[in-house]
């Protein structure tokens, strides 16, 4: 009896530019929710909450609003990143992850407490995504025309 030895390897497909940015989005997002989610976790931190502000920060309605704005955005870039045409979604995923890399670094001075590891550690990662955001945008792959 002749046996044949078969050898298969797995296919590993290239990930569709838009589909990637999408991704990123998604993963910067649970970034954003976990981080403030653990926040609920910090001694002292639900009681500010309730009386309206949180490490000397006042909430008011056009502070929550303007958050609200720009929590909004990564949504939108969810789907935008799936459906605008190459040029311009790689222009808009530059500047919104521009954007938040701004809000990232501004947000280092604001608030008086101490600030915890998981905190830094969710900040870091989401450095790194914006990065990785902006870095796929930039190196959209071209074809010659």
């Amino acid at each position: 009896m002749d046996t044949q030895e078969t050898t298969t390897t797995l296919e590993d497909r290239k990930v569709n530019v838009k589909a990637k940015l999408a991704l990123l989005w998604v993963a910067l997002m649970f970034f954003y929710i976990y981080n403030d989610i653990f926040s609920l976790y910090q001694p002292g931190h639900v009681a500010e909450l309730v009386e309206g502000h949180l490490e000397g920060v006042q909430f008011t309605q056009p502070l929550l609003f303007g958050a609200a704005v720009l929590m909004a955005f990564p949504s939108f870039m969810v789907l935008l990143s799936l459906t605008l045409k190459a040029r311009a979604n790689r222009l808009v995923n530059i500047i919104v992850g521009v954007l938040h890399v701004l809000v990232l670094l501004g947000t280092q001075f604001v608030g008086e407490g101490q600030t915890w590891l998981y905190w830094r550690l969710y900040e870091l990662l989401e450095a790194a995504f914006l990065a990785l955001i902006i870095w796929t945008a930039w190196k959209w792959p071209t074809q010659p025309a």
